[in-house]
């Protein structure tokens, strides 16, 4: 195997589903500017996420509209000049 590939820095972090409120405690060496308190009282890193395993109509077997920072009016209002 091919050495210094994979970063050294993993640490304990909550990655949060913002459309469910959907967390999980895990290890990831992605960066965070923001902390969460987790259930066992500690502070860790937060990576929030638009969509997860509980929120993904793959996996929950449903489909739902998620609209994320108003995707869908940003849309309408840049392309309402184009309607007849």
């Amino acid at each position: 195997m091919k050495k210094n590939t994979h970063p050294e820095n993993y640490r304990t972090c909550v990655f949060k589903d913002m459309s469910t409120d959907f967390a999980i405690l895990t290890k990831s060496c992605a960066e965070s500017n923001e902390t969460i308190k987790w259930e066992d009282g500690n502070e860790y890193p937060l990576i929030k996420m638009e969509i997860s395993s509980d929120s993904h109509p793959f996996y929950t077997g449903k489909t739902k509209l998620v609209d994320t920072a108003g995707r869908i009016d940003k849309f309408k209002t840049k392309y309402q000049g184009f309607k007849k």
